[in-house]
């Protein structure tokens, strides 16, 4: 979670509120402009490459360890899997939610901006 953090300015985790409810915490950095733009095209390439090829190789281990018999190793290995695929889900989910909560904050501008308009706000007569 740090190095989405440091990488790609994206997070998640869980958090339990004081009724017992287990609530999962999505988030990324607002976009900056530019000139302060942290986040390098490598950095983020690196880290979606490096999220995406670990489950690939856990799932690779667990066909090995499946076809060879070794059972001892295939609950590592499925473990593995699991908490990759966790980890990997979670970051998709932090980018597309940044994606849907920006989609959602232009269309709320541009709705404001039609009822304006149309209601004749803006006006100075």
């Amino acid at each position: 979670n740090v190095t989405g953090r440091l990488m790609v300015g994206l997070r998640w985790w869980n958090h339990i509120d004081e009724d017992g409810k287990s609530h999962w915490v999505f988030e990324s950095r607002k976009e900056s402009s530019q000139e302060n733009k942290t986040v390098s095209e490598a950095e983020s390439r690196i880290f979606w490459l490096g999220l995406i090829a670990c489950p690939v190789l856990w799932v690779i281990f667990a066909f090995s360890a499946l076809f060879s018999f070794r059972v001892k190793w295939l609950a590592v290995v499925i473990m593995g899997v699991v908490l990759q695929g966790a980890n990997l889900y979670g970051y998709i989910r932090c980018k597309v939610g940044s994606r849907k909560n920006l989609t959602s904050m232009a269309t709320s501008y541009f709705g404001k901006q039609f009822l304006r308009q149309n209601t004749g706000d803006d006006q100075t007569s």
